[in-house]
Order: C-alpha cells, then sequence, then structure tokens
C-alpha cells in the first residue's frame, strides 16, 4: 500500500506574515530581512552575504568614529539628520508605491452625448483653492445653462456644465479667479492634453 503524503509545512514570517520565500515581493522587505537572515538563511543566501558586508561596514565605521575629531563627527550627524527628514516627505502607499503631488492644473473637456448634446466638464480647480461648489453656481449664470458637482471617473469632484462653452470657460475662469494662471488651463481634444493659452 502507498504511503500517505504528508501536509507540507510552510514557515510564515514574523513580520509581513507571508511565506518566507514570497517575503522579497511583499510590500517592505527590508524590515523582513534580520527576520529571515537569522530564522530561515537557506532561503536567501545573498542576505547572510550582505549582513557579513554590513558588519564589517559597521565595525569599520566605529573604528573610524573612534579615530576622527569630535567636530567632523557632527557633520556626519547632521548629514545623517537630513537624510531621515527626506525619507519623511516621500509617503507611501500600501503596497509599496510612492503618493506622489498632484499638478495644480485645471483640466476642461468636453463629452458628447446624443450626437448632439454636449457636456463640458471643468476638472482640477479645487487645487487652487476654489470651492467647487461655488464654481458651479458662477458658471451655471455666467453662461446660463446647468451646472453641477459631480464625482468623476476618478473619485474626484468635477464640475459638469450643460453645452458646448469649453472655450468660452477658459476667459470666464482667468477673469473670476485671478490665482488660476492661464498656463495651468489644458483641454483635453482627441485623447491628447492640450495647452489652452
Amino acid at each position: 500500500m502507498a504511503e500517505k503524503p504528508q501536509p507540507v509545512r510552510v514557515l510564515y514570517c514574523q513580520v509581513c506574515s507571508l511565506p518566507a520565500e514570497y517575503c522579497e515581493f511583499g510590500s517592505d522587505f527590508e524590515k523582513c530581512k534580520p527576520w529571515l537572515i537569522q530564522n530561515a538563511p537557506d532561503l536567501f543566501p545573498d542576505l547572510l552575504k550582505e549582513a557579513d558586508s554590513k558588519e564589517a561596514d559597521k565595525v569599520a565605521q566605529q573604528l573610524q568614529s573612534t579615530a576622527l575629531s569630535s567636530g567632523s563627527a557632527d557633520g556626519s550627524a547632521t548629514s545623517g539628520g537630513a537624510s531621515a527628514s527626506k525619507q519623511e516627505e516621500v509617503k507611501r502607499l500600501p503596497g509599496g508605491k510612492i503618493k506622489k503631488k498632484e499638478k495644480q492644473e485645471v483640466v476642461i473637456e468636453k463629452i458628447v452625448r446624443n450626437k448632439r448634446k454636449c457636456i463640458s466638464t471643468v476638472k482640477g480647480l479645487e487645487l487652487f483653492g476654489i470651492k467647487l461648489s461655488d464654481a458651479s453656481k458662477k458658471l451655471g449664470k455666467k453662461f446660463a445653462t446647468g451646472a453641477s458637482v459631480v464625482k468623476g471617473p476618478t473619485e474626484k469632484d468635477q464640475i459638469d456644465v450643460q453645452g458646448d462653452i469649453a472655450y468660452d470657460i477658459v476667459e470666464f475662469i482667468t477673469e473670476t479667479w485671478p490665482d488660476v494662471p492661464e498656463t495651468a488651463i489644458f483641454f483635453i481634444e482627441d485623447g491628447r492634453k492640450v495647452a489652452a493659452a
């Protein structure tokens, strides 16, 4: 009779809770490295070599710091503080992605529906500190059309104005809100972003 197969014992990382073989694909492999070196050295032999070289570098650095004068040691401490502040500026999202700052720009797009009816959408006014509800009221009164604040496909608020008034909106925006420069206004035409100026 054939032997019954035994279940496989999987070693899970205590830091990221993934199987140890998959830690390198996790969100923050750097935090897992010390645990892997200690508990699963056979899975990542390169980490052992790296750890040995880091330890040698630390010992050499300690020897140099004892030989250096206190004035130069203060200089190295300030450079370390600067690198720490740069790390804080970078915002990391889950999955290890880095969040980018949004560009301050207004994007105007004309959407055609039912072959003859148009909707002009205005995105990005809130980046200049403009309340979208107030802006939609002003646009509706100026162009005598319906204007409303809606959530766009990217889950961000935008203003929908009925009618093909995309080119007239540029002049109105620059006159009404002088802190929005004309160079920061763009049109989307045929799927390409074109400067309004």
